[in-house]
């Protein structure tokens, strides 16, 4: 079962076959908001941050490659059941008010080591969904002349720069119905919540990685 949620409360409940179709959940856009699009050029030297990212996004790549060339192989104890979101999902997952400076969510989700985390109202309902990638704090800067525009843009509350309305999954769903959400919208994870909102846990794509490498493994696909 998913859901979407905005700050005017559910947009959708239903299967994930029409999630697509909804016009407010489009496929997510990456900004880089430490990027000066107008003024970089192909011989601008890399940031040393954006090279690190790179590296770790290929790392990425090459683990969900080798659990697949695994799958391949066959398991060598019987496959368990489908596991559900529930059995995956982070509890007590970091939240954020929408009320809050972008500055302020970037530093606590630069602490928190986390790349987004769900924005939750004050009766604890999600209303969207905040990307690390999509702010940028103070003291990281591009070229002189986009100056101004990166001081707007970390000057935005979590409001402003969170992706909203943003899907949510009920616990009880199977995580293989989440990875083609995650594929058709383009988010890292999406937030667990029960059908009123209520913020349950959160489950990103790496959880689907690790359940697919668990051993026992674990056959997704049946």
């Amino acid at each position: 079962m998913f859901f979407v949620f905005g700050p005017s409360g559910q947009i959708y409940r239903g299967g994930s076959g029409k999630l697509a179709q909804l016009a407010p959940v489009q496929r997510v856009q990456r900004p880089q908001g430490l990027r000066a699009r107008a003024l970089e050029s192909d011989a601008a030297p890399r940031h040393t941050g954006a090279v690190k990212a790179q590296t770790a996004q290929q790392q990425r790549l090459q683990e969900a490659a080798a659990a697949y060339v695994q799958t391949e192989q066959g398991p060598d104890q019987p496959r368990l059941p489908v596991l559900r979101v529930a059995d995956m999902m982070t509890v007590g997952a970091v939240t954020l008010p929408p009320e809050m400076p972008a500055h302020d969510a970037w530093l606590a989700l630069a602490r928190q080591r986390v790349a987004q985390a769900p924005v939750v109202n004050a009766q604890g309902r999600v209303v969207g969904l905040l990307l690390r990638a999509d702010i940028a704090p103070v003291d990281l800067l591009p070229q002189p002349a986009a100056v101004p525009q990166a001081i707007a843009r970390a000057r935005r509350s979590v409001s402003e720069a969170m992706v909203s309305p943003v899907p949510t999954v009920a616990a009880h769903t199977e995580l293989r119905r989440v990875a083609p959400v995650l594929l058709d919208t383009g988010l890292p994870g999406l937030p667990v919540t029960d059908d009123a909102g209520v913020l349950q846990g959160f489950i990103t794509r790496t959880d689907i990685l690790r359940a697919v490498v668990a051993d026992p493994p674990l056959d997704l696909w049946s």
